[in-house]
């Protein structure tokens, strides 16, 4: 985890959305590849990169939290984690429905439609939760006080406009995280 809070704002761009890109721009070569193959591997990608990163900052920045700051690192799990499954779900079915000559035989059925909207609304909820708390936590961090909605806003919206936010949060993060606080650096392993 030490590896998404030591990247440069730079560096970070280019695994998370630069490489994505390019990844998807090979589907132009042929499109029924490109749709079934390329695309799964690029969320992946992306997921990896977006999802790890918000994961490594939470709970790296959990322990930095000031003691009036009252804020659930499991929820903040739990809520991350959720999303991931969710896209991990929806690229395999996307893959399944999709393959020529799936077993189905037909277009997909109306209902599994009711299915995903909660699921995806759900989902979205999820990863605006996991935004608010890293907004929060990272100005509660830099200022050593709980933080109010109107200090973290702007944060949230960084974290929101992710490709652009990260040339302003990623700096920051780093300053927090330098090596003189490499032990304090949070190992998971799952």
């Amino acid at each position: 985890m030490k590896f998404f809070l030591t990247l440069k704002h730079w560096q970070f761009f280019v695994f998370a959305c630069v490489l994505p890109f390019f990844i998807d721009l090979t589907s132009f070569i042929n499109y029924t590849i490109g749709a079934i193959y390329v695309f799964p591997m690029m969320m992946l990608l992306f997921m990896f990169f977006f999802f790890g990163w918000l994961y490594a900052v939470g709970t790296n920045l959990y322990p930095k939290l000031p003691a009036k700051a009252k804020m659930s690192l499991t929820r903040f799990k739990i809520f991350l984690f959720f999303p991931v499954f969710y896209i991990l779900a929806i690229s395999v079915f996307l893959v399944v429905s999709m393959i020529p000559f799936s077993t189905s035989g037909g277009p997909i059925e109306p209902w599994i439609f009711l299915l995903i909207l909660p699921l995806h609304l759900f989902s979205m909820f999820c990863v605006f939760y996991c935004f608010y708390f890293i907004a929060k936590a990272l100005k509660s961090v830099e200022t050593q006080a709980l933080a109010t909605s109107s200090d973290y806003l702007g944060n949230f919206l960084l974290i929101w406009f992710f490709p652009i936010g990260i040339w302003v949060i990623q700096p920051r993060i780093n300053k927090l995280f330098d090596e003189s606080d490499k032990g304090e650096i949070v190992e998971e392993v799952y």
